[in-house]
């Protein structure tokens, strides 16, 4: 987001867990209120962009079909980059600063993304990282870097 607005660019963070508290509180873990969340923040950037500004969207998507109806409704008015973290579970869980995969493991949080309900691994990314394998300042400059040779930024 810092490199971004360095570059001259107007960023909007949809953060995950601030979408789920201010646009979604009413929504739980199905299926189908997590595609109704992930509808929401597709919504939110494709307006975002349609009035010139960059969204970065960092959230849980777990359903390709919902990615894909997010990608559909900003590319209405602009570009779509979909960053795939592919980071290893074990990787995710042993940085868990929230504990949310012990809980998960033992049945106190059901339908956990990648613990007890699926996660549809990306197959239209334009960009996957394992964040495992590399440096968070690394990962911000592969995306810059796409970004530059694509034309989204100079």
């Amino acid at each position: 987001m810092k490199r971004l607005a360095e570059s001259g660019r107007r960023v909007t963070l949809l953060d995950g867990d601030a979408v789920r508290k201010h646009l979604s509180s009413e929504l739980g873990f199905s299926k189908e209120h997590r595609d109704l969340n992930i509808r929401r923040i597709g919504f939110v950037a494709s307006e975002v962009t349609k009035h010139g500004g960059v969204c970065i969207c960092a959230n849980i998507a777990p359903y390709a079909e919902a990615r894909a109806e997010a990608r559909a409704m900003v590319e209405e008015h602009g570009g779509f980059v979909l960053v795939h973290i592919a980071t290893p579970l074990e990787v995710c869980e042993s940085r868990d600063p929230k504990g949310l995969y012990a809980r998960a493991r033992t049945g106190v949080l059901p339908g956990f993304t990648g613990v007890s309900d699926p996660y549809e691994a990306p197959t239209d990314a334009e960009i996957t990282i394992d964040t495992s394998a590399v440096a968070p300042g690394d990962a911000a400059e592969m995306v810059m870097r796409f970004l530059k040779e694509k034309g989204y930024v100079g």
